[in-house]
C-alpha cells in the first residue's frame, strides 16, 4: 500500500530502493526520510512508549523524539532526520526495545 501522492509536472522522485521494516521488504525512494517511507506505507504509529502509548511523526524536524525507530541495529534513531538508504533495516520500537520481526 502506498500513500505517496502524484507529483506535479517536472518533479521526480529519487531512485526506488528496497528497505526492510520489521522483517518485511518495503519500496522507498532516495531523497525521502525513513518517516516519509513509513507513513507512505500506512504506518501512522512509529513506536510505543514504555507505558504502551502510541507515538508517530509529530514535529518532523528532529526536536520532539516521538518518531524513534531502530535503524541498522541502532536504537532511538529519529525517523524524521534519517535519509533512506538501499538495504537499511528498520524496526519499530516498543518501549526501549525493537519490535520482533521475521
Amino acid at each position: 500500500m502506498t500513500r505517496r501522492p502524484a507529483l506535479p509536472a517536472g518533479v521526480r522522485r529519487g531512485a526506488p530502493v528496497t528497505i526492510t521494516v520489521d522483517g518485511e521488504p518495503l519500496q522507498a525512494h532516495l531523497g525521502e526520510t525513513v518517516a516519509a517511507a513509513l507513513i507512505a506505507d500506512g504506518a501512522a504509529e512509529l513506536r510505543k512508549t514504555r507505558k504502551g502509548a502510541a507515538r508517530g511523526l509529530y514535529c518532523g524536524m528532529g526536536v520532539c523524539f516521538d518518531c524513534l525507530v531502530m535503524v541498522d541495529g541502532v536504537p532511538n534513531t529519529r525517523a524524521c532526520m534519517t535519509w533512506v538508504r538501499a538495504g537499511m533495516e528498520i524496526r519499530h520500537m516498543d518501549g526501549l526495545v525493537a519490535v520482533k520481526g521475521d
